[in-house]
């Protein structure tokens, strides 16, 4: 009975009151909701430079039109969304291939559809159009070993090697191998043993072991021995196999029953008896060393010493008798799995060198046990009467988690998966399993012959019933897997024990593919049974292992491989009465027998939507194309692929032309419709994907692998086989000239035509959207026809002289080139012209005319070799010949200039590498001006638009798209500076004038540089003034009498200080020094990285240059000008000071040293800031004077306070050194250098510099409210007579600062009469007397050196005078002690004299002197 599977619950979000989460499916979107807003899709390949990750979608029934196109074109806008910018035909279409075959390759794991118990069979007769399976051959037994076989007494064997198309038989102690495919075979005998054969294997070498010839060694197992035979296949011109048997001398003494033999891909060999379950290890190394011979034997389940026994003698009895039936090896993982006829699966781990490890055993109480909890009820196919009859691997590449397939003899298939304890863990593929679990039960076929009963399931839609008591598969006798899960099952019927009926089935990958993704995904299988009429004996793989991908995801893709490998997978089957080869058939071989077999129009219409209900509409347009290209098998037996009748290709026309759907264009929300919105149609889906199934295998490949041949010399070797280049070629010419054929039943290829019979905007639209990807397939696949006939042709050309040819960047972008850049990017387009050029060029050396070789390569691949490469052909020609030293010089010449109206003819399309080469002849040939002619123009050519220029007076702004013009242009300059080299260099080797007439190499000079002075190109003139710099020739570029000059120089005086500084020179040797000034000036003002002394001597040099008068400046501008600059100047001097002084300041703490040296040692700063942050802050009373006359500041109270400030600072530090001082020599007891200045030195120092700098400014320099100050200080710190000065030099002082005496006698007056404090006490009047006496003392002599007979005083001096003396003579004054001055009674005499000298220069008044106020 048929058990149906467990209805699903009903999933949350299937009806509007029940929604669901998202996250509950994995996914970001709910499956089942209703979607109101599409997402935008991910990029496509040809926007993302890389496959996108696809999106799945089932396509299950009929396909909404235009679906699965859309998904190809992954660019395409979503409603309400802004159009995408519209891409290039080439690039539209490399995107529709690479995210065609990013679909492919994420067909679903083995592990995503084989999870659950499933009987799901489509199952046909064995000859029906449907059938899965065919028979390609059937080759019988030769004669001579029926008649080898007739002398048999023992026993007698026979076996494949499939993989080298031979079979083999023993009878008794004799080997026979032959060619199966050969229709008269010659026996090779292996005849030189003695004993009687038991078992024989092919199996793969050690690596280093035999010669190389050695492919395979020939494991044959006797009574009394383990042989080795080398065997070496040679493959004939028919394609045939020719072995070689070589003896090894290699032979294990073993006296066992040898039953199983395996060998792994490393080259391990593994045996085991007939009468026990041990598994043994030949092992066979080159030479015998110290503890080991050349060939021994090792006991893996054994004790350990069982290893070093010679001959295996059985001491103890082995428990039962079970042994081992079946030994398969997974080379993937290093496992190896053995089965015993007890139906005990074991599992060991291979570690290299001989070591091997069984890590899990489970028996069939095991197997039960999981198969009872997967099974809710029993079924009587697996129950304790099965038994296990043959297992195989399934290798990591095919799937991660499912390790082995195990069948019964009721025919159950038992998926296993193998885990360990890490399995979780990153970095632990190698780590070997611990245990095993059954993932899922492949129950046999219902017993019906094609079983298509549902039921409705309303959550999972058609849910088939499972099948678990059919008994279609009793007595399976032997099962094998072949990846991606062809099952070839043996079944012996109990009413013909004595013949084999064979069971095949095959994944359905075109339904798992298009499996619906709201219900979990179903293991469907299509099978046949294939009659043999005789007992089969052995089975072998004739291809290769099946392998869409080399990862798990995409690997059993059989789609997506059907055209790259037209024959498919190849079975043998060797049976008493010949070989079987049975063959899979591919979709489009069922495809074109249903349609070759339907009759009538409405049976097609039936078969096409059974087609399409099963695989979607694009896979059933993809069929229908691929037959209408003569893609597809006969369907019969002995007759060769692709004789498909012309009924059949009709029919196939038929069903792509009426079922391909039409164009849709979206709903755009009030949007307005764009043709990029356009979905194409499934005919066009159909199209991409069966171009890129076409060009599959070459589409990622590179195109050329670089190595050594035998000889150790370069060899350069296709990597696609030219064959396969040829099929591919052949397959694309064909699809497109199908496409030529019909273009005006096809919609989107016949043009204008179809938008006439458009009955509204949006159908136009839709039609237009259909054309525009329509007509960017057919430009890749012109590109892909040209481009296989261009790498066939680079190989006929002898590649590897062409390879040596290549600079160094083209030979590497040759060995990375691909077809996909070859086909369909600009990249490997640019570097297919290179190779082009470089085929002429080895023909135009070998004497062949260019034309010739141009035209075959138009024919050929016309899209890499244009009108404008035969142009640029020419002038090569034409350059070559001028080069030949026997031509006439007139010849050579004439020559010249047509290469070079050719190359101006195409100087847009003229490569870099092309002008590079016309450059390096022109300068070797002594054609400069030519040279220098042809990249100007070329430049100009690349850049029209002059973008370049409007960047460079833009102030080359930073990723400007415009600045890629100015490379462009930038290349063809850099080749004149190369050209003017050579020339200077060439020029400098020979006079310029012979008897008074110029030589030939100073006109070519003088034409050289005609041509560059003559060029309009200012961005050209703009570069090569920057290379004059650059190379150091600032005194060419000086003399240059140009506007072109001036602008430049300008330009970059604001970007660089050395230009700044040649424009200054350039002013200068033209007498402009206004403008000198004005630069000078400006880059003491500029940003740029300067210290502050080179400011200074930038505004020095500025002040002198605007201190001239120029041509054409006002002497206001000039006066405006040179105000500005000393103002700046003395903003400067004060930084300047400023960094110096805090430089040597210990008080600042390193790191605010090092922000101090960022601030002050560069750009000017403003005086505020360098009072206010430093100078005030730091206590520089001195600077700060100087920042109030340049800031013109005339706070009285403030400079006052400065001066105050200023001189007790300056004697506290004085005092401070003079401590220092003492106290070092008292340490030392040496006198140093001498000791520091006295104080008033020190004071009267920085008056004089504070006098000079202020520019003795009578608001910074008061002398009314200063020398008051001064004489304080000197009289309460004693600067007197006491510490040896002279006790008037505050008065010589301001004497000195030429001060008037009538100033300074009048501002001591004030002194003398106002008695302020110090000046109150009779010490303090008597110094204010004598400083008066010493001051008009001073005034006196001064008026009799000048010997004016008018010479006079005021009244109110003798006044003075006169007072003091009063003083003097007072008692208050007599009693004074003037100490540090002069005594009282000298003081006295001293008054006396000079009243005597003022009496006789005083003018008499009438009233009394108030002073100077």
């Amino acid at each position: 009975m048929a058990f149906p599977q467990t209805p699903g619950h009903a999933l949350p979000g299937a009806f509007l009151n029940t929604p669901a989460v998202a996250s509950r499916f994995n996914a970001q979107t709910d499956p089942v909701r209703r979607v109101l807003f599409a997402q935008q899709p991910a990029p496509s390949a040809a926007q993302g430079q890389g496959q996108g990750q696809p999106t799945a979608n089932p396509q299950n029934g009929l396909d909404p039109i235009g679906t699965f196109a859309s998904r190809l074109d992954g660019a395409q806008p979503q409603p309400g969304q802004p159009a995408a910018p519209p891409q290039p035909p080439l690039a539209r279409a490399a995107g529709f291939i690479n995210n065609v075959l990013a679909r492919d390759d994420h067909y679903p794991e083995l592990d995503s559809y084989c999870r659950q118990i499933s009987s799901d069979y489509d199952i046909a007769e064995f000859n029906s159009a449907w059938a899965p399976f065919q028979q390609a051959h059937h080759f019988p037994i030769p004669q001579a070993v029926f008649e080898q076989y007739d002398r048999a007494q023992v026993n007698t064997a026979m076996g494949l090697f499939a993989e080298i198309n031979h079979a083999w038989v023993t009878i008794d102690n004799c080997l026979y191998l032959w060619d199966y495919t050969h229709p008269n075979p010659e026996l090779i005998g292996y005849e030189d043993n003695p004993h009687s054969i038991n078992a024989v294997k092919l199996v793969t070498p050690k690596t280093g072991v035999f010669n190389s010839v050695i492919k395979h060694i020939l494991v044959v197992a006797t009574s009394n021995e383990i042989v080795l035979l080398g065997i070496a296949v040679n493959q004939a011109p028919t394609g045939a196999n020719a072995i070689e048997l070589y003896g090894t001398k290699m032979a294990l003494p073993w006296k066992g029953a040898t039953r199983v033999l395996a060998g792994s891909a490393t080259g391990r060999i593994f045996f085991t008896s007939q009468n026990d379950s041990d598994i043994h290890e030949l092992y066979y190394q080159q030479e015998e060393k110290w503890f080991s011979s050349r060939v021994g034997k090792i006991n893996h389940s054994g004790p350990g010493w069982g290893a070093v026994v010679p001959n295996p003698v059985s001491l103890w009895g082995k428990s039962g008798t079970e042994h081992i039936v079946d030994i398969v090896i997974d080379d993937s993982r290093n496992l190896l799995y053995s089965l015993s006829d007890r139906s005990t699966v074991r599992t060991y781990h291979m570690e290299a060198p001989d070591k091997l490890t069984k890590v899990i055993e489970k028996t069939k109480n095991d197997f039960l046990r999981d198969i009872a909890h997967a099974l809710s009820i029993v079924s009587p196919l697996l129950n304790e009467r099965m038994e296990i009859v043959s297992i195989s691997p399934i290798s990591a590449t095919e799937d991660n988690k499912i390790h082995l397939m195990a069948l019964t003899d009721t025919g159950c298939r038992l998926f296993m998966s193998a885990t360990s304890a890490s399995s979780y863990m990153m970095s632990v593929s190698s780590r070997a399993p611990q245990s095993m679990q059954l993932q899922s039960i492949k129950f046999p076929p219902p017993t019906e012959a094609n079983p298509r009963r549902s039921r409705a399931d309303p959550f999972n839609g058609l849910n088939e019933p499972i099948s678990i008591q059919s008994r279609t598969l009793e007595t399976s006798r032997r099962g094998i897997r072949f990846p991606p899960g062809y099952f070839l099952d043996f079944v012996r019927k109990s009413d013909r024990p004595e013949v084999d009926v064979l069971f095949m089935s095959a994944p359905d990958s075109g339904r798992i593919k298009n499996a619906s993704r709201t219900q979990a995904p179903r293991f469907y299988e299509q099978a046949n049974w294939v009659e043999l009429n005789s007992k089969a004996e052995d089975i072998g793989l004739v291809t290769k292992p099946f392998a869409a991908t080399n990862q798990p995801l995409g690997f059993g893709n059989e789609l997506a491989v059907q055209f790259d490998n037209p024959d498919g997978s190849e079975f043998a089957i060797l049976t008493n009465n010949g070989v079987h080869i049975l063959r899979r058939r591919r979709l489009i071989d069922i495809f074109a027998s249903v349609i070759r077999t339907t009759a009538g129009d409405e049976g097609l219409k039936m078969e096409v939507n059974r087609f399409q209900s099963a695989y979607g509409r694009v896979e059933t347009i993809t069929a229908a194309l691929a037959v209408a290209c003569r893609q597809g098998d006969s369907g019969q037996f002995g007759v060769g692929r692709s004789a498909i009748d012309q009924a059949t290709l009709d029919r196939a026309k038929q069903v792509f032309i009426n079922f391909g759907g039409s164009p849709m264009l979206p709903e755009q929300d009030g949007q307005p419709a764009t043709v990029e919105q356009v979905r194409p149609s499934s005919r066009h889906a159909a199209i991409t994907l069966y171009l890129s199934r076409v060009i599959r295998s070459l589409w990622k490949s590179k195109v050329v692998k670089v190595g050594a041949n035998a000889a150790g010399a370069l060899a350069v070797n296709s990597i696609i086989p030219q064959t396969k280049l040829r099929e591919v070629q052949d397959s694309v010419i064909a699809l497109r000239s199908f496409l030529n054929d019909n273009r005006s039943f096809i919609q989107g290829l016949s043009g204008a035509s179809d938008l006439r019979q458009a009955a509204s905007k949006q159908e136009e639209l839709a039609l237009q959207g259909e054309h525009q990807a329509m007509h960017a397939v057919e430009v890749l696949m012109t590109d892909i026809s040209e481009g296989i006939s261009f790498v066939m042709t680079l190989f006929e050309e002898r590649v590897t002289d062409i390879f040596a040819r290549l600079d160094e960047p083209s030979q590497q972008g040759l060995k990375d080139l691909t077809y996909e850049r070859l086909f369909s990017q600009a990249p490997g387009k640019q570097l297919a012209k290179v190779l082009v050029k470089a085929i002429v060029n080895r023909n135009i050396e070998n004497g062949s005319n260019v034309e010739t070789v141009a035209d075959a390569l138009r024919r050929k691949c016309g899209s890499f070799c244009s009108a404008d490469d035969v142009v640029i052909f020419k002038a090569q020609e034409q350059l070559k010949k001028a080069s030949d030293p026997s031509l006439n010089p007139n010849v050579s010449r004439t020559l010249l200039h047509e290469s070079l109206k050719h190359f101006q003819k195409v100087a847009g399309g003229l490569t870099q590498a092309n002008l590079e080469s016309a450059i390096q002849q022109y300068v070797e040939l002594r054609y400069y001006a030519g040279a220098i002619q042809l990249c100007l123009q070329v430049a100009d050519a690349r850049d029209r638009g002059k973008s370049a220029l409007y960047w460079v007076n833009d102030g080359k702004p930073a990723n400007d798209p415009r600045g890629r013009s100015f490379e462009q242009r930038k290349l063809c300059y850099d080749l004149v500076h190369r050209v003017l080299l050579d020339l200077d260099t060439a020029s400098s080797r020979e006079p310029e004038v012979i008897d008074n007439k110029p030589t030939l190499i100073a006109t070519k000079r003088a034409e050289a540089y005609d041509v560059v002075s003559t060029s309009a190109d200012e961005v050209f003139h703009v570069d090569l003034y920057d290379w004059y710099i650059q190379q150091g020739w600032t005194e060419r570029l000086l003399a240059i009498e140009s506007p072109h000059v001036t602008s430049f120089l300008r330009r970059l005086a604001t970007q660089d200080v050395a230009h700044a500084e040649l424009l200054c020179r350039f002013y200068t040797m033209r007498s402009m020094y206004f403008q000198a000034a004005k630069v000078q000036s400006d880059l003491a003002k500029s940003e740029f990285t300067l210290s502050i002394k080179d400011r200074l001597t930038l505004l020095s040099k500025a002040k002198t240059n605007a201190s001239v008068m120029t041509a054409g400046v006002s002497r206001q501008e000039q006066q405006l000008l040179n105000h500005d600059v000393t103002e700046l100047l003395d903003v400067a001097n004060i930084q300047d000071d400023l960094l110096e002084r805090l430089r040597a300041d210990d008080r600042i703490p390193p790191e605010r040293q090092a922000e101090i040296q960022d601030a002050l040692d560069g750009r000017i700063q403003p005086l505020s800031d360098l009072f206010n942050l430093y100078a005030d802050q730091a206590g520089y009373y001195d600077l700060c004077l100087i920042i109030y006359h340049v800031a013109d500041f005339r706070n009285p109270t403030t400079i006052a306070q400065t001066w105050t400030s200023l001189i007790q600072q300056t004697h506290d530090e004085v005092m401070e050194q003079h401590a220092i001082y003492a106290a070092e020599r008292l340490r030392t007891g040496v006198e140093g250098e001498g000791p520091p200045p006295l104080p008033y030195e020190t004071l009267i120092a920085q008056i004089e510099g504070i006098c000079h700098r202020s520019s003795k400014d009578s608001f910074i320099f008061p002398v009314p409210s200063l020398m008051p100050e001064v004489c304080r200080y000197a009289l309460e710190n004693s600067q007197d007579g006491r510490v040896g000065a002279n006790v008037n030099w505050p008065v010589d002082l301001f004497v000195a600062l030429d001060v008037s005496y009538d100033l300074l006698v009048r501002v001591l007056e004030s002194m003398f009469e106002t008695q302020n404090v110090p000046f109150r006490s009779p010490s303090g009047r008597a110094r204010v007397v004598e400083w008066i006496c010493h001051a008009v003392g001073l005034w006196v002599r001064d008026l009799g050196r000048h010997g004016r007979p008018d010479a006079r005083l005021e009244p109110w001096v003798g006044e003075l005078v006169g007072e003091c003396d009063e003083w003097v003579q007072s008692k208050g004054g007599r009693m004074v002690n003037n100490e540090g001055g002069l005594e009282i009674g000298q003081l006295g005499m001293s008054v006396r004299e000079v009243r005597r000298a003022v009496e006789g220069l005083v003018v008499q008044s009438l009233g009394r002197s108030v002073g100077f106020f």
